[in-house]
């Protein structure tokens, strides 16, 4: 039925074609196929696609290029690599994906690196070339998939290392979700590849863990 659809509205060549949720209403795995299927069209056709979606996953897969609304107004425009890993504001971050939003005012900011008072977790250092003072507040962006996540971190820990308990996970198959309670009352989500054979999950709740991660993994927001 979309093949259909989508071949009426090209026989008469236009110079943009609109597709408003065109796979809405598929199952999974024919929206998979549909989508690829899409990308190989346009690129044959060469036509100009816009894709109108409110899957997040949807959006990053199909698109050259993303605007992301908000209130009528369009906040970040860019490719899908950079609304993902370098999103211009706190909702932008928010909004795609799944991410850590780590808030609070900028303790010190000196040779290209950003620390921000986080409550409940404490100083998180974040890779930066920002002018804000010390004072202003900030958040850090952290995907899940950025956080390792053992049962004893190494002694070779990166520059953020915190502690924890687990207190909810998301058994999905390829990856495990977890989210950790720090000793402050900060919750924080980490994703696991359920990689290594004969698991299928490496931590239950209730289990003590620790968290570690570079300081080039999060992205600074100034607020």
């Amino acid at each position: 039925k979309q093949r259909v659809a989508i071949a009426r509205a090209l026989v008469t060549h236009p110079t943009v074609l609109l597709l408003d949720e065109p796979l809405a209403a598929l199952d999974a795995k024919l929206r998979e196929d549909m989508q690829i299927e899409l990308i190989n069209l346009q690129k044959e056709v060469g036509i100009t696609f816009v894709y109108v979606t409110h899957d997040q996953t949807e959006a990053l897969a199909l698109s050259h290029r993303i605007a992301v609304m908000n209130a009528g107004h369009v906040e970040q425009q860019d490719e899908p690599s950079r609304i993902y890993g370098f999103p211009r504001t706190r909702f932008v971050a928010d909004f795609i994906g799944h991410c850590n939003l780590l808030s609070g005012p900028v303790s010190a900011n000196a040779e290209g690196v950003v620390v921000v008072a986080v409550a409940g977790l404490g100083p998180v250092r974040v890779a930066a070339s920002s002018t804000l003072a010390a004072g202003r507040p900030g958040t850090i962006a952290l995907r899940p998939e950025k956080i390792r996540i053992e049962a004893a971190a190494p002694a070779h820990t990166p520059d953020n290392h915190f502690r924890g308990t687990v207190s909810d996970l998301l058994y999905m198959g390829d990856v495990s979700v977890y989210i950790v309670d720090t000793p402050g009352g900060q919750k924080i989500e980490a994703l696991l590849a359920n990689s290594a054979s004969g698991r299928a999950k490496f931590f239950e709740i209730g289990d003590p863990v620790e968290m570690s991660w570079p300081i080039a993994a999060g992205h600074f927001i100034a607020e």
